[in-house]
């Protein structure tokens, strides 16, 4: 039986997590993968103080992360319960912003929200102009649970990074993941699996430190070998049109 995609968004009851359980979560995977080195453009996100998302800053003053990351229980999440942490692969060290107050955009055609922040001092990430095509290895990366199970207890406190195959939109895992002619990509496995605190995080070209770009932003994976992104390529007009106001 193929597995359906999995939304990773951490639920309520990851808001009951405390500043201890963080720092005593596993650094070393991302279920499976690598504690990065590098990664000067992810953001953390928070709700009510309790990690919940990924991000990447892709301006002075804009965060890309995933719309589902947004909402409980169908309900939209109020921009003063919701927080990021930038500048920093340790969520425990950085700059802490808040979002501009309605200053979210959400996609009408992706899983993706742009959010208005407070100028950043950090590198943000180039965005990919063409397609992202099967066969090809990317870098996913996130603090997102390093372990399966009850994913609110083992947030990594530290940046970690997965590597994935491009699949063809048609293969038969990436059934739930793409349609055909819609926004998202469906990766395989590598080296680690992106799960739950991952939501709307990078996925990245591999390539020398500076050139890498914005490929995608990662929205579901089914914690063992299939994941699913929005394409930042298709989302390209959106993007431009919210960020030059």
């Amino acid at each position: 039986m193929v597995r359906r995609r999995v939304r990773v968004l951490l639920v309520t009851a990851l808001l009951v997590v405390t500043a201890s359980v963080m720092s005593s979560a596993p650094a070393s995977a991302v279920i499976g993968g690598s504690r990065s080195a590098y990664g000067p453009w992810a953001v953390r996100m928070f709700v009510d103080g309790a990690p919940a998302c990924t991000g990447t800053a892709i301006a002075r003053r804009w965060i890309i992360t995933a719309s589902h990351c947004f909402f409980e229980q169908a309900q939209p999440i109020a921009d003063k319960r919701i927080s990021f942490r930038a500048g920093s692969l340790d969520v425990r060290r950085g700059t802490t912003l808040h979002p501009v107050p309605r200053g979210r955009v959400g996609s009408a055609r992706a899983d993706m929200m742009l959010v208005k922040v407070p100028p950043m001092r950090i590198r943000t990430a180039r965005l990919a102009t063409a397609g992202v095509h099967p066969g090809r290895l990317v870098r996913q990366y996130g603090w997102g649970a390093t372990c399966t199970g009850d994913e609110n207890s083992c947030q990594s406190p530290v940046l970690k990074q997965s590597v994935l195959r491009v699949l063809r939109p048609a293969a038969p895992r990436c059934e739930g993941y793409t349609v055909p002619g819609g926004s998202d990509f469906c990766m395989a496995r590598v080296s680690g699996i992106p799960a739950g605190g991952d939501s709307g995080g990078p996925v990245m070209s591999i390539g020398p430190r500076g050139t890498e770009t914005l490929l995608g932003v990662f929205d579901g994976s089914d914690r063992e070998r299939t994941a699913g992104a929005g394409e930042i390529s298709r989302q390209l007009d959106w993007i431009r049109s919210v960020i030059r106001g």
